[in-house]
């Protein structure tokens, strides 16, 4: 691998930063984020080291989803601004070093979407077949998205009689994607988008919108659903040479392979690593490291092309599924102990810093294994600065409250009055008076600092995106030693879970008399014994990036 392959495949080595453009800044002082106050906030996402900025939903919607139920896939919501607003944020990211990705959000639609109105208007409309309906709904039903929130996937429209599909609300029909036409018009979706300058798709659900449901299509036409996942990366490769798919795919490991594409490569560029994500808190619960060892190390092979995403959290509930009942209870009363605290008996709607008690030890070793961690890090607007969740706000939007950025009147985020906020701020010890982004910037110490030395050496050590990985054996439970090797060298990194302190030997077999260890997040080296030994300290939930370097190494620190 040459240093110049990296920006061809520029997804293995970016910071991707999620944000809702509704929540993150508001220029007009209305109570809704606007594309304005984001174009006066890019130099920030720039200055943190933001290098693909993910847009939630911004197109027009009656606002029941936060946006995801959709009610024009062309349009950007009034509220937030228009389409010369969103180009100038696509053309300013760009003179930033930044690329932008949006929501595609194509499973359903608003029931307010036109393309609805007319279905239900007849049963003969030209758009009836974009959505699915039957007569009765099937004896055995497929399991709502939302538990406890939806007791089906069917419902009844009383105007023509039928029962249309909805895996996720009711109030969001599915669309018909075995429909040439509806393919066709998520091809035109897409390329409009790529049009105005947008570099590819976060894909929502992608599960759903591969999965065959009987009475959508007659005969065999539908084919391999991964046939048109293939044609989907194949139209983005056409409109745009180096655009990317970045699925969320909450499937166990064997199945998300197959989303990749295999070793074509030829399906989703990137997919969220769930499996990853839930082992780590188990492992945080534990103060063990082995099931996040275990889950980095039974990873499956991908191709060259692909690659992981890693991430601590997201817009939606911490969801814990894919762990064991009696794994998902311990990381619940760790982390989540009242009822409050989690939703559809899976997830966590709470932010990370809550989560470890404000313990600014844990939450950094927790951010150090998020850049360190093969893969590309994902993050969640807020979670540089170690935001909080407001509990108030209903369900697995109380992450979703407006960021902070001053400790003046509602963060800083808008002059409006409270009532007309878009989303309540948080109030309690973690609210703007205690963390914002204005103290942060000018407080060498902080968590922003930090995740700005996190990423500038991130972005150093491409051998992260790049190289192949191995745990190296270690008697300490709680000690996670990883090392992640490339054609421009090698890092090893060590992280304690665990609340005592620990003394690490690390070796490095090939290592000669100049071989030296570089500390990356601290000035300072160390060097091996004959036998290319050291023993390092380690603190209570400490860490360490160490570069093996020697007198061949060109490479700066």
């Amino acid at each position: 691998m040459r240093m110049t392959d990296t920006a061809d495949l520029w997804w293995k080595t970016a910071v991707v930063y999620c944000l809702d453009v509704e929540t993150f800044m508001d220029w007009n002082d209305d109570g809704v984020g606007d594309l304005a106050g984001l174009a006066q906030r890019m130099d920030y996402l720039a200055e943190l080291g933001v290098t693909c900025l993910w847009l939630m939903p911004f197109y027009p919607t009656p606002d029941r989803d936060d946006g995801y139920d959709i009610t024009d896939f062309y349009g950007v919501d009034a509220r937030l601004g228009h389409h010369g607003d969103l180009v100038e944020i696509v053309r300013t990211a760009r003179d930033r070093g930044m690329r932008v990705i949006a929501d595609l959000v194509v499973n359903h639609t608003s029931d307010k979407h036109p393309w609805f109105k007319a279905a239900r208007s007849s049963i003969d409309s030209p758009y009836r077949d974009f959505y699915v309906w039957r007569d009765e709904p099937p004896a055995q039903q497929a399991e709502t998205v939302f538990p406890g929130e939806e007791s089906s996937v069917w419902e009844l429209d009383e105007k023509s009689g039928q029962y249309y599909l909805h895996r996720f609300y009711r109030h969001q029909p599915d669309l018909n994607v075995e429909n040439p036409r509806v393919r066709d018009e998520i091809d035109k979706v897409m390329g409009f988008w790529l049009e105005l300058g947008i570099h590819g798709f976060r894909v929502d659900a992608v599960p759903f919108l591969l999965e065959p449901s009987a009475g959508k299509l007659a005969g065999d036409d539908y084919g391999d659903p991964h046939d048109y996942l293939r044609s989907l990366r194949s139209f983005l490769g056409r409109r745009t040479g180096d655009g990317i798919l970045l699925g969320e795919v909450n499937l166990p490991r064997e199945e998300q392979v197959q989303y990749f594409g295999g070793e074509a490569a030829d399906e989703l560029t990137m997919q969220f690593d769930f499996v990853g994500m839930q082992k780590f808190y188990l492992s945080l619960a534990r103060s063990d490291a082995r099931p996040f060892a275990d889950a980095l190390t039974s990873r499956p092979e991908i191709a060259l092309q692909s690659q992981w995403a890693n991430f601590l959290r997201n817009h939606d509930e911490l969801t814990l599924d894919k762990l064991t009942e009696s794994e998902r209870a311990e990381v619940f009363a760790a982390f989540a102990p009242e009822e409050n605290m989690r939703v559809f008996d899976r997830g966590i709607v709470r932010r990370l810093p809550t989560m470890l008690d404000g313990d600014p030890r844990r939450i950094r070793m927790a951010y150090s294994l998020l850049f360190s961690t093969p893969g590309t890090p994902v993050l969640f607007y807020g979670e540089e600065i170690g935001m909080g969740e407001n509990l108030a706000i209903p369900g697995r939007q109380s992450v979703r409250s407006p960021m902070q950025w001053t400790s003046g009147k509602n963060g800083g985020f808008s002059r409006a009055a409270r009532s007309r906020l878009t989303a309540p701020v948080v109030e309690d010890g973690y609210s703007p008076d205690h963390v914002n982004v204005a103290d942060q910037r000018h407080d060498p110490d902080s968590l922003l600092q930090f995740i700005r030395l996190l990423i500038r050496t991130y972005r150093n050590s491409v051998e992260i995106g790049w190289g192949d990985f191995a745990v190296l054996p270690q008697p300490d439970d709680a000690v996670l030693v990883h090392a992640v090797t490339g054609a421009q060298g090698r890092m090893i990194a060590l992280h304690n879970f665990g609340q005592e302190p620990a003394i690490v030997t690390v070796t490095v077999p090939d290592a000669d008399a100049s071989t030296r260890l570089i500390d990356l997040l601290e000035s300072g080296d160390v060097a091996l014994s004959d036998a290319g030994t050291a023993d390092l300290a380690l603190p209570a939930y400490g860490f360490r990036w160490l570069r093996v370097a020697d007198e061949s190494t060109k490479r700066l620190y």
